[in-house]
């Protein structure tokens, strides 16, 4: 049985961004997290193609943030139904790295023996396809978040035989790549950045 690839998606940065690279049709909306009212700003462009991935079979969505908790309210302004979640309000309270926790969830991901799409600005190593050629790593600037281009590419990924690998790759998942445990990133909650940026960066 075909089983889709699980696309790890991170949320500011990536689809909450400053500057969409989608056209001009943006929307903004307002989404609460911790009590706190923040501006969400994304192309409909962009979660058009999403859901269109998603309903088609051709990958499996889950929430990768620090908005995890609070995906629901994401959901509602986007118009998506409910998806999975991949980190918990327990494990994002105790943690010094956001990063990490990422990490160690695309890594359950392929241990799970699924291929994996991991889309963040931040905790994405610098390497677009590894462990074996089960992963596609994207790692999209922070004020301009997923490309068309970036869609073109997670399609093209999904749509391909999942026995097929390159040569080269590692085949021990994450092997090889910087792990952001290292860096000991203090932790962020949504909307961390904003006054820097225009659009926080997690």
């Amino acid at each position: 049985m075909h089983r889709p690839p699980v696309w790890l998606v991170d949320v500011d940065g990536v689809i909450n961004t400053r500057r969409p690279l989608w056209g001009p049709d943006l929307r903004r909306g307002v989404a609460r997290a911790d009590g706190v009212d923040w501006p969400i700003r994304w192309a409909p462009a962009l979660i058009t193609r999403m859901r269109r991935l998603y309903d088609a079979g051709l990958v499996e969505l889950r929430w990768c943030s620090t908005w995890c908790p609070d995906a629901a309210e994401l959901e509602r302004l986007f118009g998506l139904p409910p998806l999975g979640r991949a980190l918990t309000r327990a494990e994002l309270a105790a943690s010094l790295s956001t990063d990490a926790l990422k990490f160690a969830a695309a890594r359950r991901v392929l241990a799970a023996g699924r291929r994996l799409v991991w889309t963040d600005d931040t905790a994405v190593p610098a390497t677009t396809l590894t462990a074996g050629g089960r992963a596609l790593l994207i790692r999209p600037h922070p004020r301009r978040g997923l490309r068309p281009s970036d869609l073109t590419a997670i399609e093209t990924f999904a749509r391909r035989p999942a026995f097929l690998s390159y040569p080269g790759d590692s085949v021990d998942g994450m092997t090889g790549i910087d792990h952001p445990a290292t860096r000991r990133l203090p932790p962020r909650r949504p909307g961390a950045g904003r006054r820097a940026s225009g659009a926080a960066q997690v």
